[in-house]
């Protein structure tokens, strides 16, 4: 059996791990083509250990260097020209036009990197000094960032602000920021006065500055001009049974509030057995929309649920809530879910009367595992005496704090605390924590309030080869065979030729895209990291399934048109490097668990290792073999493996493999094996 201390190497080694798999993602993007081209190749699949170590290692030190160069270009050590102050873009003279164009220019540019949004930071220059403002000269400058945004196509939402007044106005402390409270501050009309006279004053210190002069977050989000541009998150929503997730979602995307028997999870449920027992058995989805000025798409009219269509024309962001289940029975299907819809975010539910029990701590673990942003939301303080409440929080505080998550928790409790953490969550390091009641509906607006901010997070590659992962089928009337999924890599349009497979034998079929939908909607294209439907031509549904792979049928000239080049390779065998979480004994030769990659699941069975065992808490090379049919495999995609609970987390390092070239280091000499 696994001690103690085996259990929590295996815990520390898990953040190191999942860093380092996140790092490789850059191998992905090289390598992606790869198994395409190898197919008119000769079929040679030994993996070349040596290129594959010099190729980790050369990733390794293109990762340093794009560090590097991240930090040159935000010190704009370059000989670019000067940049205007901001100062003169937002209060210059308004009959000057450059000034005008410069300002469109630099939000047009901050919202491309955001993605389509970006919190502006009003009333500082580029280098974060305060502008002093006094609220006139705020009212003015905001006046002229909006009609700076509406050049741009897009529109501003005041988030909040500090010495303006107003209900969106929050105590400033002694460091110039917010001191947490929320409310409106009570002498800030003093400060006001008193800014007149000390503004100019040379001697004022820049953190006294920022106690008493008019700053504030502004939100400026595009105008989608179609619906392929609405921002799309995906969040994988997970927790233990009966912590009230499908509630929550229930009451954040109708609106109304739970009656305390759940009432709002009813919409979510997909099966007769769900409504019965009250639990979610299957993956789940559910769309929150939110429109340029951060109000929440719902009906007017009370107790209506809008469609998805309905939510989709009407709104420029789109959160996309992955349910996903919560008894132990149904880990499997967790997985699946949160393997194969590559969430952004990953919501952990845990019920205040209970705590981190059951699969929670499971789910934390594979969140963890895949590096995904995690933000955690306490449910039912209605109902949770304060003494049991302090516990749940208590021992969720030390979860996070342990070495293997090593996360910073923040309460969120107010407004001030709600905007500068959604704006801070690119770093993963920190994790959100709120207090809600589906019941009674306390702190449910900050809840919006912080998917409303949400940044986009992730990594897509639009510009690669197009790449399509099947998560599940349909059978429509008078449409046809139909595929959803994640656009992996790459776009596609309405009438491309595509390969679909593998199926049972490594075949993949050829045929072609009818029609396009996201979100229920009708789009010419799909663009990498986005989710989207796809109507295929002359495919019956039994010759689809769960954990194929879309791919460009591309001709032997590089266009997707005329006769069409071999299909992609597929393979059986492939080599990961592997972290071992939690095993009660050692892994061995032949040792079998279901292993998850994107929507793969499917058994197998170790063939290969670079040591005689393996234990909990350590790193070896592993060579893997299906046990029921060959898969399409890249490498640098992520995996997971289980047996029962999750076993391990790993990286593909290469494809294929040759029996004559074993992992196992040989002793000079005898040419033994030795561990």
């Amino acid at each position: 059996m696994a001690t103690a201390h085996e259990r929590r190497k295996g815990e520390s080694a898990l953040s190191d791990f999942a860093e380092y798999v996140e790092r490789q993602q850059a191998v992905r993007g090289a390598g992606a083509a790869a198994p395409a081209a190898s197919a008119a190749s000769a079929p040679s699949t030994a993996p070349a250990t040596a290129a594959t170590a010099a190729t980790a290692a050369t990733a390794s030190h293109d990762d340093a260097l794009d560090d590097l160069d991240d930090i040159l270009d935000a010190l704009d050590l370059d000989e670019a020209a000067p940049r205007v102050p901001m100062r003169q873009l937002l209060l210059g003279d308004d009959n000057v036009a450059a000034d005008k164009e410069a300002l469109v220019g630099v939000i047009a540019n901050r919202i491309t990197e955001g993605s389509g949004e970006v919190v502006f930071d009003l009333g500082f220059e580029h280098s974060g000094d305060t502008l002093g403002l006094t609220r006139e000269q705020w009212t003015q400058a905001l006046a002229r960032l909006e009609q700076a945004a509406d050049a741009a196509g897009a529109e501003c939402q005041v988030l909040l602000t500090r010495n303006v007044g107003g209900s969106l106005d929050v105590l400033v402390g002694a460091d110039g920021a917010g001191d947490g409270s929320g409310k409106d501050s009570k002498d800030s009309k003093d400060s006001k006065d008193k800014k007149d006279s000390d503004v100019n004053n040379t001697n004022i210190s820049n953190a006294e500055r920022r106690r008493t002069d008019c700053t504030g977050k502004v939100m400026i989000r595009r105008r989608p001009a179609k619906v392929e541009d609405v921002i799309e998150t995906r969040i994988a929503v997970v927790g233990n049974v009966d912590a009230g997730k499908s509630s929550l979602l229930g009451v954040l995307v109708k609106g109304d509030l739970d009656d305390g028997r759940g009432r709002a999870r009813v919409n979510l449920f997909r099966h007769k057995h769900e409504f019965e027992t009250g639990r979610t058995s299957s993956v789940g989805m559910e769309i929150l929309g939110f429109s340029t000025k951060g109000d929440v798409i719902a009906s007017e009219t009370p107790g209506r649920k809008l469609s998805w269509e309905e939510i989709g024309k009407r709104s420029a962001k789109v959160i996309t809530f992955t349910d996903l289940a919560g008894h132990e029975r149904y880990l499997r299907t967790t997985m699946f879910g949160m393997m194969s819809t590559a969430p952004n975010y990953c919501l952990l539910m845990v019920a205040a009367n209970n705590g981190l029990i059951g699969m929670s701590k499971e789910h934390l673990g594979i969140a963890l595992a895949l590096n995904v942003p995690i933000m955690v939301i306490i449910t039912k303080i209605d109902i949770c005496p304060p003494n049991i409440l302090a516990e749940t929080i208590t021992q969720i505080t030390r979860v996070l704090k342990s070495p293997g998550a090593r996360k910073i928790p923040i309460f969120i409790k107010n407004r001030d605390e709600c905007v500068n953490t959604a704006t801070q969550f690119v770093s993963q390091r920190i994790c959100p924590i709120f207090q809600v009641s589906n019941v009674t509906g306390e702190n449910l607006d900050l809840v919006r309030m912080f998917l409303n901010i949400l940044p986009h997070h992730g990594r897509y590659d639009a510009g690669g080869a197009f790449e399509f992962h099947v998560n599940d089928t349909y059978s429509v009337p008078f449409v046809g065979t139909v595929v959803s999924g994640i656009v992996r890599s790459g776009v596609a349009h309405a009438g491309d030729a595509i390969w679909i497979g593998p199926d049972a034998n490594g075949n993949f079929a050829s045929t072609s895209i009818r029609s396009i939908e996201r979100k229920r909607l009708g789009v010419p294209a799909a663009s990498a990291g986005q989710s989207a439907s796809f109507a295929l031509k002359k495919m019956r549904r039994k010759d689809v399934r769960k954990g194929q792979v879309v791919l460009h049928r591309k001709a032997d000239d590089g266009s997707t048109t005329g006769a069409p080049a071999p299909p992609p390779k597929v393979y059986r065998e492939f080599v990961a490097e592997v972290l071992i979480l939690s095993h009660a004994t050692t892994m061995k030769h032949k040792y079998q668990a279901t292993l998850h990659v994107g929507p793969v699941h499917q058994t197998c069975a170790i063939i290969d290792m670079d040591r005689p065992i393996l234990r909990t808490g350590e790193r070896a090379l592993v060579a893997f073999r299906f046990m029921q049919r060959p898969e399409f495999l890249v490498p640098g995609d992520r995996l997971l493996f289980r047996e029962g609970r999750t076993k391990g987390l790993g990286i593909i390092k290469s494809v294929g493999y040759d029996p004559s070239q074993s992992l196992m280091p040989k002793q000079p000499g005898n040419g033994q094996q030795d561990e």
